[in-house]
């Protein structure tokens, strides 16, 4: 007979956000496990570009050929959605995409995907917004972006302002969601099925839709962008 009660436990024992130190100033700042394994991820991307690209050749070879391949690739896409603003906006965003790409799937190394943590979209997702009206400022100048919250007519401008709420909350959620069920299904398979079953399906999600989910807020983010400028 399967525990149910015993199940429960577990999962919300894996869900809860672990604290991993404490800094020792103003009465003590806890630092969630979620914290490090992002610093960790930062430093897993910053360290090596940072070494590759000191000592960058004409002719690419090796990590360098690899490095321009994936910056390239990254040139390409936002230019074909971004236009003429893609130069302006394609480090951040491929920044926030290899990140979320790499935290998507750190489970598959036994390690909790700092996404699982609410703070943690919802950060990422304030920081997408504030790029976003960021954007419009850039390219209408402060008064061209307060304009266009009256547009297409002014009765809609409550709605527009709302927006800027709405936009966090969806992509955070979405995000979040994602993950947290892509979670709970494995441990779901895990309990019913403990062997073999959880690895298959364990590889589908923590990399696949990961990858995807990596994908899809980098993508509506950009877009929100693209509307913004326009």
């Amino acid at each position: 007979m399967i525990d149910l009660d015993g199940f429960a436990e577990e999962l919300m024992a894996q869900l809860s956000t672990n604290i991993s130190f404490t800094i020792p100033i103003f009465g003590g700042i806890p630092v969630p496990e979620s914290c490090v394994v992002t610093w960790v991820i930062m430093a897993v991307l910053v360290i090596p570009s940072a070494v590759i690209t000191r000592h960058l050749e004409l002719i690419p070879k090796g990590p360098q050929r690899l490095l321009e391949a994936v910056v390239g690739g990254l040139n390409n896409f936002f230019h074909g959605i971004l236009g003429q603003y893609s130069r302006k906006f394609t480090p951040i965003l491929g920044s926030i995409g290899l990140y979320l790409a790499v935290a998507n799937v750190v489970g598959i190394l036994g390690v909790k995907p700092p996404t699982k943590d609410l703070n943690i979209t919802l950060a990422l997702a304030l920081c997408s917004i504030v790029l976003v009206e960021y954007a419009g400022i850039y390219a209408h100048g402060p008064k061209g972006w307060l304009v266009s919250f009256t547009k297409p007519v002014a009765l809609v401008t409550p709605i527009n302002i709302l927006e800027l709420f709405i936009r966090p909350l969806s992509l955070c959620m979405r995000l979040f969601g994602n993950i947290l069920g892509c979670f709970i299904i494995i441990e779901m398979i895990r309990f019913v099925a403990p062997v073999f079953v959880p690895l298959v399906f364990g590889v589908y999600f923590d990399i696949f839709d990961g990858l995807i989910q990596a994908f899809v807020f980098v993508f509506l983010t950009t877009l929100f962008i693209k509307e913004a400028v326009e």
